[in-house]
């Protein structure tokens, strides 16, 4: 039987991109963050004024999408950047979104690619204006055939086959993988790896993730219809929230562990009502990006030299390490 409570040792492993040093600053120190965790940049760039549009597929009220912009604004203020953000979960109006800062002449795109295809147009669109692209979060394995300079992000096949070996320490005998946005390439591929990484049996359980309610009677439902299901494995912090208020109303003897962070998770972690996490360090994905537009324009540098990706994650947060980055959680950066 695996037992409700694991005393098994989780180790982090720790992927990720060194944060980038601002080449030019001035002694005048840089424009106060908005928030807490934006004051990464010790001085303000005395390069010219640019302009960077960062456009999302980002979905109302999700928490995960607040860390990438508040370390995209650390960038922008460090950076001597105007920062103008826009976000839409229908990959149709992202990519008119995209057109958008095309339109408006600024001076680099950093978009996720959630919907590669979707993409396609308005990139090239981007590159034949002179605009440089760069791609983070979503589309791994795609930002290359796009035409982006570089990409900052996780490899998701590779951070769920990691996901599912942990769980094979764990002695998890039926995963349930929980994915809140069907097509999403970043999502699909995570539990794609998950399959590849477990030995155990994995199903597979589309939710909506805009509504809770929905996503809590859709796991519950399942639960309760196949009780040899032990591990709920979802793919963001607000999810897994759910997902255990799942479990309580199944009345199973099920884990919650699942992908990302925030502030709610980091203490569900440290309570052990959830397992773990994978951080993929969503502010340092923000940060980079930016950072990343303001040396290809002012130095020429890209990163990865513009063939491999600059991974952020996958970084596993379990009770062992978990207090090690609760204080930046409550800051609102992790």
């Amino acid at each position: 039987m695996r037992r409700h409570h694991r005393a098994a040792a989780l180790t982090a492993t720790v992927l990720a991109g060194a944060l980038f040093a601002a080449g030019c600053s001035s002694g005048s120190g840089g424009k106060k963050a908005e928030e807490s965790g934006a004051a990464a940049g010790a001085g303000k760039a005395d390069t010219p004024r640019m302009t960077v549009a960062m456009v999302t597929h980002a979905s109302p009220g999700d928490t995960f999408w607040d860390l990438i912009r508040k370390g995209a604004q650390a960038a922008a203020a460090k950076d001597n950047i105007k920062l103008v953000y826009s976000s839409d979960p229908s990959a149709g109006n992202q990519a008119n979104l995209v057109q958008n800062a095309i339109d408006q002449k600024v001076d680099g795109i950093a978009l996720t690619a959630a919907k590669p295809e979707a993409m396609k147009d308005v990139v090239a669109k981007a590159t034949a204006a002179g605009i440089p692209v760069v791609g983070f979060n979503s589309g791994v394995d795609d930002w290359k055939s796009l035409g982006m300079l570089e990409y900052f992000g996780q490899d998701e096949n590779i951070a769920g086959q990691a996901f599912g070996e942990r769980l094979d320490q764990l002695g998890a005998q039926h995963a349930l993988c929980v994915i809140q946005e069907q097509g999403q390439v970043a999502l699909e591929a995570r539990c794609a790896g998950l399959k590849k990484g477990f030995s155990g049996k994995t199903d597979v359980l589309y939710v909506n993730g805009t509504d809770m309610p929905s996503v809590k009677s859709t796991i519950t439902a399942k639960l309760k219809a196949d009780s040899s299901i032990d591990q709920v494995v979802t793919l963001g912090a607000p999810i897994a929230l759910t997902a255990v208020q799942s479990l309580a109303d199944a009345g199973t003897k099920a884990e919650v562990a699942t992908f990302d962070l925030n502030k709610e998770l980091v203490k569900a972690v440290q309570d052990g009502t959830v397992e773990f996490a994978v951080d993929q360090q969503p502010y340092l994905q923000g940060y980079l990006a930016v950072d990343a537009l303001w040396l290809y324009k002012t130095n020429g540098n890209v990163s990865g030299g513009g063939t491999a990706p600059v991974l952020t994650g996958p970084a596993f947060i379990t009770k062992d390490n978990v207090d090690s980055v609760a204080g930046f959680a409550a800051n609102g950066t992790r």
